[in-house]
């Protein structure tokens, strides 16, 4: 679970700048591969860790009791039936609020 290492294997994280602010930023992410920390890996090796994250970043930033991470949507080819299947979920209260909190310091507003 780094980048790099000994035994490497390809892994993608694609992303898009959806707010940024003075010492953030809310990005989007997708992801082409499915590692093990693949999101929080990738994010720590160019110098951005996910807040509130305990192993590669600062736990408790934000007033968070847990890693701001939300999966916004899931999609993917049901293995049985000939359908897609897609779920969506709403940031829920205690990332909105973390959110809202950096909501003064935003750039290029």
């Amino acid at each position: 679970m780094t980048v790099g290492g000994a035994h490497p294997r390809e892994a993608r994280t694609d992303f898009t700048l959806e707010r940024a602010f003075e010492k953030a930023s809310l990005l989007r992410l997708r992801l082409a591969t499915g590692r093990t920390h693949q999101i929080r890996v990738h994010l720590r090796a160019i110098g951005h860790p996910v807040y509130g994250d305990p192993e590669y970043g600062t736990p408790g930033l934000l007033g968070l009791t847990r890693q701001f991470l939300h999966s916004s949507r899931l999609a993917f080819d049901h293995p049985l039936r000939d359908e897609r299947v897609e779920v969506l979920s709403p940031l829920p209260a205690d990332l909105q609020q973390a959110l809202d909190s950096l909501a003064g310091s935003e750039i290029g507003r």
